[in-house]
């Protein structure tokens, strides 16, 4: 049997988002206003989630399928240059800084409205995201853009295929798997079972400083500080409480009827 052909027609222009976050090994602890999760003098790193989403599209290029560049894009403080250079170091071609304030970051429709305007201003067909970030966990910004901009999409992506101008994206769905197909221009957000990230080198890093980063605002791209959500209060969960034992089965109902779960 020959081996089915595949179909390069339409080259790959990607963009990646990445955002800058706690370091996932660090435990967050809460202001004592409670206002929020101390930031200062904490560790950050590339949200996990997005490093997938940059080694999937570097591992495009690797498989010889037509990418044309890979732009990676990051809304935060001037640290999220770190963010963005260790991108580029995985295979980021340049990147793209929008210049946001520490203490405002944009909540995830201001954030998709950004990727929009940059999306159509870099002419990209295939956009990926992490299906979430680990500090909100708010898991809608990839939903959102690809609503805005009218693009089919794929969530929590297992295996990303594409032929041509057609994708087809595996996803883990309770009680098994399901496959999608859609044409380009896409949207995929990704998840664990994707891939292995690769390191960032030493020797990539240094070439990464060569490559280009600019520096925008939100008004670059028409848009403007705007706040629908409040944080009222946050608070470390509750101490867990030791358990109990029992001698049998019967102190255990017993154990139960006290508690009143029987």
């Amino acid at each position: 049997m020959q081996p089915t052909a595949v179909r390069m027609s339409q080259k790959l222009r990607i963009l990646v988002p990445v955002k800058r976050v706690i370091d996932y090994a660090v435990k967050p602890r809460v202001k004592s206003d409670k206002s929020g999760v101390e930031t200062q003098g904490v560790k950050h790193s590339m949200n996990p989630f997005d490093e997938l989403s940059i080694e999937e599209a570097a591992r495009m290029r690797e498989k010889k399928l037509p990418v044309d560049e890979i732009i990676a894009i990051s809304a935060g403080p001037a640290k999220c240059a770190d963010t963005l250079r260790t991108a580029m170091a995985m295979g980021a071609d340049r990147s793209i800084h929008v210049d946001v304030a520490e203490d405002k970051p944009l909540e995830p429709l201001q954030v998709a409205k950004l990727l929009k305007a940059a999306a159509e201003k870099e002419n990209v067909n295939l956009i990926f995201l992490g299906k979430q970030a680990i500090d909100d966990d708010s898991g809608q910004t990839g939903q959102m853009l690809a609503a805005l901009l009218g693009w089919p999409q794929a969530t929590q992506a297992a295996k990303v295929e594409v032929n041509g101008d057609e994708v087809t994206v595996t996803r883990e769905v309770d009680g098994g798997v399901e496959t999608l197909k859609a044409k380009l221009p896409m949207i995929i957000t990704t998840d664990l079972r994707l891939n292995e990230p690769r390191y960032a080198s030493l020797p990539n890093i240094m070439k990464a400083k060569k490559k280009k980063m600019e520096k925008k605002s939100l008004k670059d791209y028409g848009l403007e500080e705007a706040f629908r959500l409040k944080t009222i209060k946050v608070e470390e969960p509750p101490a867990r409480q030791g358990g109990g034992k029992v001698e049998d089965v019967d102190g255990m109902i017993s154990k139960f009827k006290e508690l009143g779960v029987l």
